[in-house]
């Protein structure tokens, strides 16, 4: 099952080259681009085949929305690295471990995915895990002040290191973990938003704890 799930990458990959490559082929031949471009961007559809991306987050808990980006970054990244934040100015509803271990479940049949948490500088998560491409998605004009401030710091502390944006579905694109809670808090319906281990681990959660206080941050 490996070395099937291997090849089925390197399959994406190939086919998201050849499609990409055949565009480049008629937009040289309908307006005459410089070569140098044109031999450029080949060779940054290789390397994106090639390449370990990180995709960071508090993922408290994960979304569909986020499920969603990580299954097709796949279609562009040899890898990802589902990076779960230890952040000290949060206080989430669920623990490090609990977050990384629900992660794990919902992409268990992925051998091309890791989850691991960190601390600290991203970028330097990043450089220890050998990626050099950061991964984040942009759900709305209010998340790019942020993305775009957090994606210029990265790279003035380590220029190696690249940031790609990506667009949620339509779908998932009001979604957000802090919705999720508060939906599932008032009793509200999940299906659809969430995978259905998760929404298991969040209705045992508020079970568990019936006086509990989210924290919005």
């Amino acid at each position: 099952m490996k070395m099937l799930s291997t090849k089925l990458t390197r399959c994406n990959a190939a086919v998201l080259i050849a499609c990409s490559a055949v565009l480049l082929f008629h937009l040289t031949k309908e307006y005459q681009f410089d070569n140098t471009l044109i031999n450029r961007s080949y060779a940054l559809l290789f390397f994106c085949a090639q390449m370990k991306a990180v995709y960071p987050g508090s993922f408290d808990p994960i979304t569909n929305g986020h499920v969603d980006i990580i299954h097709r970054g796949l279609k562009i990244f040899q890898r990802i690295v589902v990076a779960v934040l230890e952040n000290p100015k949060k206080q989430p509803l669920f623990t490090t471990k609990e977050r990384v271990d629900m992660i794990q479940t919902v992409f268990s049949q992925k051998t091309n995915v890791e989850v691991r948490s960190f601390h600290g500088l991203l970028v330097d998560f990043a450089r220890s895990n050998q990626a050099n491409v950061i991964m984040r998605g942009l759900r709305a004009i209010s998340d790019f002040e942020y993305e775009f401030q957090m994606a210029l710091m990265n790279r003035k502390l380590d220029p190696e290191i690249e940031t790609f944006f990506m667009t949620p579905s339509v779908d998932y694109s009001f979604l957000s973990s802090n919705l999720v809670k508060e939906v599932s808090l008032l009793g509200g319906c999940l299906k659809g938003l969430i995978p259905e281990s998760i929404e298991k681990r969040l209705r045992q959660k508020f079970e568990q704890n019936p006086n509990i206080t989210l924290y919005k941050g």
